[in-house]
């Protein structure tokens, strides 16, 4: 696997590969990788000749400088895991390599999709999410780029963003990856106390719950329960839980039958926040 971590290195580098005819699958990451992560890797090595991940920890989609400064880094492990399932290049460049000493986000309009959920608690958030995907796309001009759907309202944004700029490559979301308890995987589970830890698979046994209640129970009534879950949990803090449709990622209050659903949640076990979501069946 060659690491490159520079701009100008790696766009030599991918030139001659699409001289060849050689298509790109690109895996962007901020590191900590875990079997989500690799999964992804995983799907891009087998449908592209050439597999491509970064590791960047975006400062600009942080509205919380202290979890910025505590996000987990784990760069050799993460070297060996790519390294064991045979990654192709692995892109890991300075902040100042991307930002050039003015790190600031762009102002983006995703017609809607950046003020709902994560929008409304993450001030800024997707404006710096925009700013480096588009960066990275830019520089990498990838096919196919590989998302993971824990984060669905992001993976629609970048989906918006791909549209509204024209850009040529193709936005492809993955299933959401959990560990055998449920929880769903992300690089902030290792940064969980044993007993945050413990209880954390309630959130996804809450969402399936929650999915049952689908043509039972009104949108209201499935709120009220699922935020009665967690009054009367003792170490889970609800932050917000809504039920939207997919394509708007506006909340609804009644359902459709001929439209896609799809339960959020946001969710503090101590200081660390976890969010998670789950397709609800069209009645």
């Amino acid at each position: 696997m060659k690491i490159i971590k520079s701009k100008s290195d790696l766009k030599i580098y991918l030139a001659e590969e699409k001289k060849k005819g050689n298509s790109i699958g690109f895996v962007p990451t901020m590191g900590a990788l875990h079997k989500g992560h690799l999964s992804l890797v995983e799907m891009a090595l087998s449908k592209t000749d050439v597999t491509i991940v970064s590791i960047f920890v975006n400062p600009t989609q942080f509205d919380n400088k202290e979890d910025l400064a505590k996000y987990p880094t784990t760069f050799e492990k993460d070297v060996e895991l790519l390294e064991r399932i045979n990654c192709d290049i692995l892109f890991y460049p300075s902040v100042d390599e991307i930002y050039d000493g003015n790190i600031v986000s762009e102002s983006f309009d995703f017609d809607g999709l950046e003020n709902q959920m994560e929008g409304k608690f993450r001030d800024g958030h997707f404006d710096g999410v925009g700013t480096i995907v588009k960066a990275l796309f830019e520089i990498i001009e990838p096919d196919i780029a590989y998302f993971g759907k824990k984060d669905f309202q992001q993976l629609q944004i970048i989906k918006k963003l791909v549209k509204k700029y024209n850009i040529p490559v193709k936005v492809k979301g993955m299933p959401i990856f959990r560990e055998p308890d449920g929880l769903a995987m992300s690089s902030r589970n290792t940064r969980l106390s044993k007993e945050h830890r413990e209880a954390a698979p309630f959130i996804y046994k809450v969402l399936k719950k929650a999915r049952k209640k689908n043509g039972i129970k009104s949108v209201k009534e499935i709120t009220k329960w699922v935020e009665k879950q967690f009054q009367e949990h003792p170490l889970l803090e609800l932050e917000y839980f809504t039920i939207a449709e997919e394509k708007t990622l506006i909340s609804v209050e009644e359902f459709e039958g001929n439209k896609r659903y799809r339960a959020f949640i946001a969710v503090f076990a101590g200081e660390i926040r976890l969010i998670d979501n789950i397709r609800f069946k069209n009645n």
